[in-house]
């Protein structure tokens, strides 16, 4: 096993930090102005990305946010309740449902993504030292 510098702790323990203040922003903006939880977010931006080939399932999006299939569930009903997403049964299987923004739901997300965007920006310079650490 290799032995580590005292550097390198450094810099997991600062690449650690750095991403919990980025998630304490975002868990406190998303509150702020949308009233969404983080996992409800990464929904959304999961929804968007997919989109163009064809949309999102949910046990795809269960996946993509890591979390068990009833609580991939429990996010896209209240996406849903919110008209932020439609469930689309897909023809060939009607027990699947393709997940799709609803135009509310787009204006949401990119104005959040946009919010997120500006913050990594800003921290963008230390996570890129830090990884840049870890890296050697």
């Amino acid at each position: 096993m290799p032995r580590h510098e005292p550097g390198d702790y450094e810099a997991l323990a600062n690449f650690r930090y750095l991403l919990r203040k980025f998630l304490r922003f975002s868990k406190d903006f998303l509150s702020a102005k949308s009233h969404l939880s983080p996992e409800q977010y990464e929904a959304l931006l999961a929804i968007k990305v997919f989109a163009s080939s064809g949309g999102l399932n949910i046990s795809q999006l269960s996946e993509r946010l890591q979390v068990r299939h009833h609580s991939a569930v429990n996010i896209v009903d209240r996406l849903v309740e919110r008209e932020l997403i439609t469930r689309t049964a897909v023809r060939s299987d009607r027990r699947r449902r393709f997940l799709e923004l609803t135009p509310q739901g787009d204006k949401l997300i990119e104005e959040l993504a946009s919010a997120h965007r500006q913050e990594i920006r800003g921290r963008s310079e230390e996570l890129i030292e830090a990884l840049e650490r870890l890296r050697k």
